[in-house]
């Protein structure tokens, strides 16, 4: 490489502005600015003296490479410098990836972020989101998405919400994997009306289901059932081709106060045990 570039490299790696080095010197900052630039080159002695300041060969100033007693080779050196720079960049953004993630907006509804923002991995303290929409590791709002969820429609891994889904959720209307609720879904489902594999309520759907005025499903108990294996005080056992009329005759013939979008409901599912 040219002198200009070398004095260029050695001026910053010592962390220098060219008026500290021209102090250094005895020279002005535009005689530095000068050579840098390659406008113009240094006499004999203040080339000794650059020497001297920065601890290289003369002859590695005024040559391509270093010298083959060791003298410092620029390339290499600006390689390594580069690479360095590169690793401490590549730290810095896992760094920052690793400490967490927030974004607030500015907008707001009745002094409430429109879209609240905080994840923080690992073992980092849980800050809450709180927005309209929230999102993260726990999150409160009208859509509130996260690992611990509460609003008006929540999704989470633990979520509690007016429609709630998640792994255990609670709600007005629950869909999880475990769901407590007015109406529940799940794999156990318990509430008013519950449906699931394993199901709680007072009017049950499920492999095993369990309520206190109608269960339907395969194993089965309530003061009314349809089912394969029954117990209660009304029992209509379950047989192929049973039709949805007459399980709606039979429903509405112990309950005859049953709303009748229920009725349809849990009629459709007797007729469809199996």
């Amino acid at each position: 490489m040219e002198f200009a570039e070398k004095l260029t490299f050695l001026r910053r790696r010592a962390g220098m502005s060219q008026e500290q080095l021209a102090d250094q010197l005895g020279i002005t900052r535009q005689s530095v600015s000068k050579w840098e630039s390659g406008a113009s080159v240094p006499e004999l002695a203040k080339l000794i003296a650059i020497a001297d300041f920065f601890d290289v060969s003369l002859d590695y100033l005024v040559r391509d490479r270093g010298d083959a007693a060791g003298v410092p080779d620029e390339d290499r050196e600006s390689r390594t410098w580069k690479e360095s720079s590169r690793l401490e960049e590549k730290l810095s953004r896992l760094e920052r990836e690793l400490s967490g993630y927030e974004y607030v907006s500015k907008k707001k509804i009745r002094g409430i972020p429109l879209v609240c923002v905080r994840f923080y991995p690992g073992r980092s303290r849980i800050r809450v989101a709180k927005g309209i929409i929230a999102i993260g590791n726990a999150a409160i709002g009208v859509v509130a998405i996260g690992c611990f969820s509460f609003g008006l429609i929540s999704i989470g891994l633990i979520g509690v919400g007016l429609l709630a889904l998640g792994g255990v959720v609670a709600g007005l209307l629950a869909i999880g994997g475990v769901a407590f609720g007015v109406i529940a879904l799940g794999v156990t489902a318990i509430g008013g009306l519950s449906i699931g594999v394993s199901a709680l309520g007072s009017y049950s759907c499920g492999t095993v289901a369990v309520g206190r005025e109608i269960a339907v499903g395969n194993h089965v108990e309530a003061q009314t059932v349809i089912g394969l294996e029954c117990k209660g005080e009304h029992i209509l056992p379950y047989y192929s081709g049973i039709s949805r009329e007459t399980v709606r005759a039979f429903l509405l013939e112990h309950h005859p106060s049953l709303p009748g979008p229920l009725a349809d409901l849990l009629s459709w599912l007797g007729a469809n045990i199996r």
